[in-house]
C-alpha cells in the first residue's frame, strides 16, 4: 500500500481541525509502514487503537466548532461522525480480531479510513467553511435504512451464502480493498417512468469464493460466464429487497458493467440515500447503493 503525505488542499482554515487531521494522516502513515513489516501484530493493535482514541476526540473538537459557528449542516456531518464510530471502526476491529491482525486484515482497516478520511476532509469538513457543499443532501429515515440492511444481510445470505455484517450506512466510495472489484448499475423504472439506479459493488475474491462454493469447483478469475452470473444474482437480490422502492412496481430495464471509476463519476454531484458497506467476517467485501 501507498505512503499517504498530508497535503495543504486539505487545510479548511480552522487551525484546531487542520492540525487534527495532520496527525490523523501521520498516525495512518505509520500503520501502513507496520503492516508492511512481518510480526507488527501487536503494534499494529495498539497504533490502531490510538487512531480510534485520537479520533474520537477530534470528533468532539469538531462538533464542538460547528455548534459554536451554528453551522447548519451539523446533524448530517455528526450522522457521518456517528456511522464511523459505532458501524465502520467497530465492524473492521471486529474482523482484524477475529484474523488476528492479519496483514490483509489491517489493509481492509487502513483501505477504509484512508479513503473516509479524504473524502470527509474534501468535502464535508471543506463545507463547513463554505469550500464545498455537503453530498449528503437526500437523506432517508433510519428505520428506512435499518430495513433495508436486514433485507440486504438476508439476500446476501440468501443468494452467496455468506453472513454480511454492516460496516457502514453511509458508504461514499471508499476504495475498500487493493485488489479486483466487480461493479454493476441495475437500472429500474416505475410506473410514473422514473428511473432508479442501483449499484453493486464486490470485492472479486468475495464473488469468485461464494461461486466456487456454488458450483463445487473453483473459479480462479472472473470471466464472461462469471460476469453475466453476478448480472443475474444481482437482478436477484433487487426482487428479494423490492418491498424497500417505496414507488412500489418497478421494472428491471437494464443491467450495466462498469469499472470503479465511473462508479465514482456517478456519485460526484451527490451521493446515492441509500449507500452501505458490508464485510462478510475476512471473505470479501461489497456495497448496495440506491438512487432514485
Amino acid at each position: 500500500m501507498n505512503a499517504i503525505k498530508w497535503n495543504n488542499r486539505f487545510n479548511i482554515g480552522v487551525e484546531v481541525v487542520d492540525k487534527a487531521h495532520q496527525k490523523l494522516f501521520s498516525i495512518v502513515g505509520k500503520l501502513i509502514a507496520l503492516n508492511e513489516e512481518e510480526k507488527q501484530q501487536h503494534a499494529c493493535r495498539e497504533g490502531i487503537k490510538y487512531f480510534k482514541n485520537y479520533t474520537l476526540k477530534h470528533f468532539a473538537e469538531e462538533e464542538a466548532y460547528m455548534k459554536s459557528i451554528d453551522y447548519p449542516g451539523y446533524e448530517i456531518h455528526k450522522k457521518l461522525h456517528d456511522n464511523l464510530c459505532h458501524n465502520t471502526l467497530p465492524a473492521l476491529e471486529l474482523e482484524m480480531e477475529e484474523q488476528d491482525y492479519s496483514k490483509e486484515s489491517v489493509g481492509h482497516f487502513i483501505g477504509i479510513c484512508i479513503g473516509w478520511l479524504n473524502e470527509h476532509i474534501m468535502i464535508e469538513d471543506h463545507a463547513i467553511t463554505g469550500g464545498y457543499a455537503n453530498k449528503w443532501v437526500h437523506q432517508p429515515s433510519e428505520d428506512a435504512i435499518a430495513s433495508l440492511q436486514k433485507a440486504v444481510v438476508q439476500s446476501a445470505k440468501n443468494l452467496f451464502r455468506v453472513d454480511a455484517r454492516l460496516v457502514s450506512d453511509h458508504y461514499s466510495g471508499e476504495d475498500f480493498c487493493e485488489g479486483s472489484k466487480l461493479c454493476f448499475r441495475l437500472t429500474y423504472k416505475t410506473p410514473e417512468k422514473k428511473k432508479i439506479y442501483v449499484y453493486f459493488i464486490y470485492e472479486e475474491r468475495l464473488i469468485l469464493a461464494s461461486l466456487s462454493e456454488m458450483l463445487g469447483r473453483q473459479i480462479q478469475y472472473a470471466d464472461k460466464t462469471v460476469l453475466y452470473t453476478v448480472k443475474v444474482l444481482s437482478q436477484n437480490f433487487i426482487e428479494q429487497m423490492s418491498a424497500h422502492f417505496s414507488e412500489g412496481e418497478t421494472a428491471w430495464e437494464k443491467t450495466d458493467v462498469m469499472s470503479f471509476d465511473q462508479v465514482m463519476n456517478a456519485f460526484y454531484k451527490e451521493f446515492p440515500p441509500y449507500s452501505m458497506l458490508f464485510g462478510t467476517g475476512g471473505k470479501g467485501y461489497f456495497a448496495v447503493c440506491i438512487r432514485n
